[in-house]
C-alpha cells in the first residue's frame, strides 16, 4: 500500500490560544492598595485647596467678581455630595473596579474643561463635572477596604491610607500658589489632568475587584429605595456618621475662609498659604499614625474619647488665644495641629462602626456618610466661612462649635446604642 499523501494526513492540531491577561494580574501588596487608594481619595482635597491661592488670578482673567470665584467651589461641594450618594451603590452593583475607572475619565474630561474655560459660568460647569466624579475613590475606597479586611486590620488600613493621604492638603496650596507666581492659573489643573491619568492607568492594570458578581447587589430603584430609606433612617448612623462631618466642618472653615483671612488677617502672599495647610496636615498625619499604631489595642469607644480631648482642648485655646491677642504666626495656626490630630484618631473609628450598621450594603453606607461629610463642607464653604471669614476669632469659635456639637453627638450615640442592646437582650 502507497505511502498516505500528504493530503491524506490529518492535519495538524491547532496549538491553544493562550488567555489573554487581565490588566491587574499583579495583586497589590498591603502598602501599595493603601497608596492607591490614598491618590484616589487625593483628588478632592487637590480640587479645593490647590486653587484657592489662584483666586484673584482667576477672577481677573475671566473677569468675575471674588463672589463669583467662590461659587465655584460651592457648585464643586454641591456636586460632589450629591453624587457620593450614587457612588457606594453603583459599586454595589456594579463593581468597584468599573465605578473607580469611569469616574477617573469623567474626571479628567472636567479638568482638561476648567483649564480651558474663558468665562467664570464655563468654569462652574466643568467643576460640577469634577465634584460629580472625584468622590468616588473616597466612598469605593471605603467600601475595598472594608470588602477586604475586618475590625483592627481595616482600621490600620484606614488609618494608613489618611496617613498618606494627608499629603494632599498641605501640597495642594503650596503647589497651587507656586504654579500661580511662576506660570498661570489653568496650569494647575493640567497638572491634575496629568496626575488623573496616570493615576487611571494604575488602576487598569493594577486595581483589584473586590466585590465579586454573587455579592452585587439589584440596582433598581425599588432596592435602592429600600437601601437608602435604611440607612438614612437610621438614628444611630446619622449620630455617628455626623461625628466626622462635623469635626471636618471645624477645620473645613479655615481651609475655604483661607483666601480671605490668610492675606488679611495675616498677611501671607499666595505661596505662604503653607502656614496654613502644613500644621493641619501634619496633624492628620500624626494623628492617623497614631490612631494606626491604636488598633487593636484599645476599644474605638476609646480611641474616641482620646481624640476628642485633642479636639475639643485645640478648639478651646484657639479661641482664648484669639480672645487676648492679635492674629500671628505661628499662633494663629498652631492648634490646627493639635485639631487635626484629634480629628484623625476619631475618624477611622467612627466610620468602621458607621460602615458595619449595614454590612451587606457597604458601599451605599459609604455613600450616605460621604454625602453628609460633603454636604456639611459645601455649607461651610458657601455660607459660614463668608460670614467668619473677616475674623480669626470668629472663626475659631465657629471650629469650636462644630466639635461641640460632635462631642454631643458621640455622647447621644453612646446612649442609644446601649439602649438597642438592652431591648435586643
Amino acid at each position: 500500500m502507497l505511502p498516505d499523501t500528504p493530503a491524506d494526513l490529518p492535519p495538524d492540531p491547532v496549538p491553544p490560544v493562550p488567555p489573554r491577561k487581565k490588566p491587574h494580574t499583579r495583586p497589590l501588596s498591603h502598602a501599595g492598595l493603601a497608596i492607591v487608594l490614598a491618590a484616589l481619595s487625593m483628588l478632592g482635597p487637590f480640587c479645593i485647596d490647590a486653587y484657592l491661592p489662584a483666586f484673584p488670578e482667576i477672577g481677573q482673567s475671566l473677569g468675575a467678581t471674588p463672589i463669583e470665584v467662590q461659587q465655584s467651589l460651592t457648585a464643586y461641594m454641591l456636586a460632589f455630595a450629591g453624587m457620593v450618594l450614587w457612588h457606594g451603590a453603583l459599586s454595589d452593583a456594579f463593581g468597584r473596579r468599573n465605578v473607580i475607572l469611569v469616574s477617573l475619565i469623567l474626571f479628567a474630561i472636567g479638568t482638561v474643561g476648567c483649564a480651558a474655560v474663558h468665562s467664570v459660568q464655563y468654569l462652574w460647569f466643568f467643576r460640577i463635572l469634577q465634584g460629580i466624579s472625584a468622590g468616588a475613590g473616597v466612598v469605593v475606597g471605603r467600601a475595598i477596604i472594608r470588602d477586604l479586611y475586618h475590625d483592627a486590620e481595616a482600621a490600620r488600613l484606614l488609618s494608613l491610607v489618611t496617613m498618606i493621604f494627608a499629603i494632599a492638603p498641605a501640597l495642594a496650596p503650596i503647589m497651587g500658589g507656586y504654579i500661580v507666581k511662576w506660570f498661570d492659573w489653568r496650569a494647575i489643573f493640567l497638572v491634575l489632568t496629568v496626575f488623573s491619568v496616570g493615576l487611571f492607568i494604575v488602576c487598569w492594570r493594577r486595581l483589584p475587584e473586590t466585590l465579586p458578581l454573587h455579592k452585587r447587589q439589584p440596582f433598581n430603584p425599588r432596592f435602592l429605595w429600600g437601601s437608602y430609606r435604611q440607612i438614612l433612617g437610621s438614628p444611630l448612623f446619622h449620630l455617628k456618621s455626623l461625628i466626622v462631618a462635623l469635626n471636618f466642618a471645624g477645620l473645613f472653615v479655615f481651609i475655604t475662609a483661607a483666601p480671605e483671612f490668610l492675606p488679611k488677617q495675616l498677611h501671607l502672599g499666595p505661596d505662604q498659604f503653607g502656614w496654613l495647610f502644613i500644621p493641619s496636615v501634619s496633624g492628620i498625619f500624626t494623628g492617623a499614625l497614631f490612631a494606626n499604631r491604636l488598633a487593636g489595642k484599645i476599644t474605638f469607644e476609646r480611641q474616641i474619647a482620646i481624640g476628642f480631648a485633642f479636639l475639643i482642648t485645640a478648639a478651646s485655646v484657639n479661641v482664648l488665644y484669639h480672645v487676648f491677642m492679635p492674629p500671628s504666626v505661628p499662633w494663629s495656626v498652631l492648634p490646627l495641629f493639635f485639631y487635626t490630630f484629634g480629628m484623625s484618631v476619631v475618624g477611622p473609628a467612627a466610620t468602621l462602626m458607621a460602615l458595619d450598621l449595614f454590612p451587606h450594603i457597604r458601599g451605599t453606607v459609604a455613600s450616605c456618610q460621604s454625602f453628609e461629610t460633603t454636604l456639611a463642607g459645601a455649607i461651610v464653604a458657601g455660607v459660614v466661612a463668608p460670614a467668619l471669614a473677616g475674623s480669626v476669632l470668629w472663626l475659631a469659635i465657629g471650629q469650636l462649635a462644630f466639635t461641640s456639637s460632635a462631642l454631643g453627638l458621640w455622647l447621644v450615640a453612646r446612649v442609644v446604642r446601649r439602649s438597642l442592646v438592652v431591648d435586643a437582650a
